[in-house]
């Protein structure tokens, strides 16, 4: 994927919320990642992701932040804020606490902001908490991935 932006000429930022920063570690392993990647940003509470993201209050407060409203605004925040031509945004319930019947543990929501708009993915996970951390990261990699060679 790195080589693939560097060649479209293209940046990358990611906010992170149940990824924990994984994601930018994950996209910063690769040498030479300062060509496409600009930041990333852990918003782990509603605080940060509506300072910083313009989540609204009004979608933390009605649908929660593990939904695909808060994860779709995360993503056009961090692409805003960042001026990144794509931009990669993960919340969900890593566990193994925190889930309800409604949001069990290991459901995340991905949001990949373009200049065309957002797409968001819905996914649950059953493994444990670093599992589902990973499998999270893989996830927005792999929707950055199929939108690059324009699967999506």
């Amino acid at each position: 994927m790195g080589r693939r932006l560097r060649e479209l000429g293209k940046t990358l930022a990611v906010a992170e919320s149940c990824t924990g920063g994984l994601l930018a570690s994950r996209i910063t392993d690769v040498p030479g990642s300062s060509d496409y990647f600009l930041g990333g940003i852990v918003a782990y509470s509603n605080e940060i992701k509506r300072k910083l993201l313009g989540v609204p209050e009004e979608i933390l407060t009605t649908v929660g932040a593990v939904s695909k409203e808060c994860a779709e605004r995360m993503a056009q925040g961090t692409r805003g804020l960042f001026g990144a031509d794509f931009a990669l945004a993960t919340t969900g319930i890593a566990g193994p606490g925190g889930g309800t019947e409604e949001k069990p543990v290991g459901l995340v929501y991905v949001a990949l902001a373009t200049p065309q708009g957002a797409l968001v993915r819905r996914f649950k996970f059953e493994g444990a908490r670093k599992a589902n951390k990973w499998s999270a990261a893989e996830a927005a990699l792999g929707l950055l991935f199929d939108r690059l060679w324009g699967r999506l």
